[in-house]
């Protein structure tokens, strides 16, 4: 059985580090690439850098940013923020990012998904998905930070970006976002059984027992957390060894 990964996340939004509850109420969480150094110091299994602002703006990602951060980082380390274009993505894989991930854009132009795993290989492609519950049994994807629904079920969603190449799915609850209250692990394992590759949950995480529960019930690959990191509320060696005692598989 493969690893389960522990992955912090770095919301960019003006060149600083933010966090925020169900994608509003945003504040400062520190520099980015003095995270970037100490979750590679602590024994993160990758990295997440997300430019928040940049779809909604119609900017393109913070590369020099990207640059910085990714010279701090000797794991695995994924951008994602206003790509849009296939030379988006050499721009940044040039900056040093390993993988890149496209959300709105993939969704409005799906063969861009496509387009990029054929370039540069499944493996640099993750496709997140915005998600929100609509109703007692569906989940809509939403674009542009959140702010825009579009009707689609998140399953449905899932299915078509992994049969056009994704290599894996950063899935975040809308719902979950920033409250501590626990990942959605009922969304989470409805996306894990339905896909074959990899699934980021995202969303909710307050406490160890949070972590375990998205891998074990919810059936995620890797679990992405923020805040809880970010201001030191759980250690990842911790967490690390908190989750190889409840016999998920981790890399210590």
């Amino acid at each position: 059985m493969l690893a389960k990964r522990i992955i912090p996340c770095l919301d960019i939004k003006n060149g600083r580090t933010v966090k925020g509850v169900n994608f509003e109420n945003i504040i400062d969480a520190g520099d980015p690439v003095e995270l970037a150094s100490r979750y590679c110091e602590e024994g993160a299994d990758e990295l997440v850098f997300l430019d928040i602002s940049a779809t909604n703006e119609k900017r393109k990602t913070l590369h020099e940013l990207v640059k910085r951060v990714a010279a701090q980082c000797n794991i695995p380390f994924t951008v994602g923020g206003g790509i849009s274009s296939v030379e988006d993505v050499d721009l940044l894989l040039n900056a040093g990012a390993d993988k890149i991930s496209i959300n709105s854009a993939a969704f409005r132009n799906p063969e861009l998904i496509t387009y990029v795993a054929k370039k540069f290989g499944s493996q640099c492609v993750t496709v997140a998905i915005d998600a929100k519950k609509v109703n007692e049994s569906k989940w809509e994807v939403f674009l542009n930070g959140g702010t825009q629904q579009t009707g689609m079920d998140v399953t449905e969603w899932a299915k078509i970006g992994c049969d056009l190449g994704a290599g894996e799915l950063l899935l975040t609850s809308m719902d979950a976002d920033g409250t501590k209250n626990g990942f959605a692990d009922e969304l989470t394992r409805f996306v894990s059984t339905t896909v074959s590759i990899p699934v980021i949950a995202s969303g909710g995480a307050g406490s160890k027992e949070h972590f375990f529960d998205v891998f074990d019930s919810g059936q995620a690959d890797a679990a992405l957390a923020a805040s809880v990191f970010h201001f030191k509320e759980i250690e990842i060696k911790e967490l690390k060894n908190f989750l190889r005692s409840k016999n998920i598989p981790i890399r210590l």
